[in-house]
């Protein structure tokens, strides 16, 4: 996928991702590769939350795709709804090069004890 994380934080993840080797068949940015990079800051973001000893897992994600984006980078920016003790719900922003919204994802995050 080519995701080089920027930013590493509970409260504010950015990574960027090539569309290039992400596409679908018709040269645009496959809409499961933006889904990917969604719950990669989602899910990191939610583990930095539940600190040492605890791991978080995806439990559902939703993603509304606004542009097609077929060349440069995208941009993911996740920022917490929530953060609770068991649930950790993050948005996720990914924009394009022009700072143009490309899609919106929200990812909900179960937090447990690694025993």
């Amino acid at each position: 996928m080519g995701i080089e994380f920027l930013e590493l934080d509970a409260q504010r993840m950015v990574a960027r991702m090539p569309v290039a080797g992400n596409t679908q068949p018709y040269g645009l940015l496959h809409g499961g590769a933006s889904c990917v990079l969604a719950e990669s800051l989602g899910s990191i973001g939610a583990a930095l939350h539940a600190g040492p000893g605890r791991i978080s897992m995806g439990v559902e994600i939703n993603a509304t795709h606004h542009r097609s984006v077929t060349e440069g980078y995208v941009t993911g920016v996740a920022t917490p709804l929530h953060l609770g003790r068991t649930l950790a719900t993050y948005e996720i922003v990914i924009t394009d090069e022009q700072d143009r919204r490309v899609c919106t994802a929200r990812l909900t995050a179960l937090l447990r004890d690694v025993n």
